[in-house]
């Protein structure tokens, strides 16, 4: 395909993202297809993720995401292709790697989850009929071939195939990653009902969502359970309920101390991947060692947030879900990435 300009790039996806916000019968039918295709996807949180995604798109954020590449946009490149393997664990997650490799030129090789086989396709015939010209920059396959990067993402089981299959081209391999809360006893239940939205977000299925809270020593959990009251509803939905009945009652079985209010639980826990339903939480002595200690761990946390994001390197509460276009998964830049292949 001709290599479009930035303006005509951004003129492209500005108007997907105006279609992506403005609900119509068409995007209606659309995400009953996804939530019909894939439970966990409920109306609720596929709408969060599209109108989320559609915010996104505006002119002004374009902009300001391109213009950090306007050298390279400049240049001639040649367009190669790019595999792309798409995590299905929430809506269209994987719809950021597809949208960097046709602003970037190159062809995407797309191989979807099983899990979310409706999205994306449908948006990206939407994208055709704003620019044709991406027409011929995109397929769906079932196996990758033929390609020149790969672009995978799985778990940590999975990234090891994706390292040996695919170690001789270049490419970005994610593994699993958690985000984490900490607090610093200064926080009411009305900040906690901000978090709320970073850890049931989406039934805590992403790796922007919380699984793990750091408290200080002694802490009392009172104006946590009563910040997120609010998010009681989610008990109503029978997969999450199930959840939550199996993983308390491990905990009750092996006598696992813990913290529950009939839809959350959470119990004293080194890891940071938490099962649905259920937070770790671990005590630190002070900030500086907390710092070190995730320093540390970076390779398995996706974000840290915080009230008013005041912990170093952290988001403010509420915030772990609405990533803009620039906040890369892993912070691997991906459009840095695919302008030097």
């Amino acid at each position: 395909m001709p290599q479009l300009s930035i303006n005509d790039t951004i003129k492209a996806f500005a108007a997907l993202g105006e279609y992506l916000t403005n609900p119509s019968d068409d995007l209606n039918d659309l995400i009953n297809s996804a939530v019909y295709h894939n439970s966990w996807f409920t109306e609720e949180y596929t709408w969060e993720a599209v109108l989320s995604i559609g915010k996104s798109l505006s002119e002004s954020n374009l902009t300001a995401w391109l213009n950090n590449y306007k050298e390279p946009f400049e240049q001639k490149r040649t367009s190669k292709t790019v595999g792309l393997i798409l995590a299905g664990n929430i809506p269209m997650v994987g719809f950021h790697d597809v949208i960097c490799v046709l602003i970037a030129g190159h062809k995407a090789q797309i191989k979807l989850s099983s899990n979310d086989k409706k999205l994306i396709p449908h948006i990206l015939t939407k994208l055709v009929e704003i620019e044709p010209a991406y027409a011929q920059n995109f397929e769906f396959v079932e196996r990758l071939n033929g390609f020149d990067a790969v672009i995978a993402t799985g778990s940590n089981n999975s990234s090891r195939y994706f390292e040996y299959y695919f170690g001789k081209v270049p490419n970005i391999i994610r593994k699993n990653r958690n985000s984490v809360a900490v607090f610093n006893g200064t926080e009411t239940p009305e900040d906690f009902n901000q978090l709320g939205k970073d850890i049931f977000s989406y039934f805590g299925l992403g790796c922007r969502n919380v699984s793990k809270l750091y408290v200080p020593a002694n802490y009392k959990f009172d104006a946590f359970f009563e910040g997120i009251e609010a998010y009681k509803p989610i008990i109503n939905f029978h997969k999450y309920a199930n959840n939550f009945d199996y993983n308390l009652t491990l905990l009750m079985m092996n006598r696992v101390p813990h913290f529950e209010n009939h839809f959350i639980m959470l119990s004293n826990n080194t890891a940071y991947t938490s099962p649905i339903s259920a937070l770790y939480y671990e005590e630190y002595a002070d900030e500086k060692s907390l710092e070190e200690r995730l320093k540390a761990d970076a390779d398995q946390i996706q974000c840290i947030v915080s009230k008013n994001g005041h912990f170093k390197e952290s988001l403010a509460f509420g915030q772990a879900q609405q990533p803009d276009l620039w906040d890369y998964a892993d912070g691997v830049d991906t459009m840095e990435f695919l302008l030097s292949i």
